[in-house]
């Protein structure tokens, strides 16, 4: 019987404060693990483009986060080509101004986190 009470106080919390368990919640970009999936995803991006200079994120469109065995980020960002070439150390990257030189493009990266495990992992990458 306790059971049943606790998962209908559970469901009545999940509910009361708009939050549904395990689902998807808006998230915010200055959150330190959002920040530092990002980075994981743009880093992994770059290595896998074959192309000499560096991609960076140009705006951040929208950032989601879902509790899943840790934490899975959504995130949408604006990528672009900058001037910096991938074997560069050190330089401050800065992106064109000139649309062909930018060569602007959209990105959705799902970016799974275990922080107590120090593991990241990109499960999905779709740029158009």
């Amino acid at each position: 019987m306790w059971k049943v009470v606790f998962l209908l106080l559970a469901a009545t919390f999940a509910v009361g404060t708009g939050v549904l368990v395990g689902g998807v919640s808006d998230g915010d970009i200055n959150d330190e693990g959002a920040k530092k999936a990002l980075n994981f995803a743009v880093e992994r991006h770059n290595f896998g483009l074959n192309d000499m200079y560096l991609r960076q994120v140009a705006e951040v469109v929208k950032v989601q986060k879902q509790v899943v065995a840790g934490i899975k980020y959504i995130i949408t960002v604006k990528m672009a080509r900058t001037l910096c070439r991938k074997n560069g150390a050190g330089e401050e990257c800065i992106i064109p101004e000139d649309p062909a030189q930018a060569q602007p493009y959209q990105c959705k990266f799902s970016v799974w986190s275990r922080p107590w495990l120090k593991e990241m992992t990109v499960l999905e990458e779709k740029c158009n």
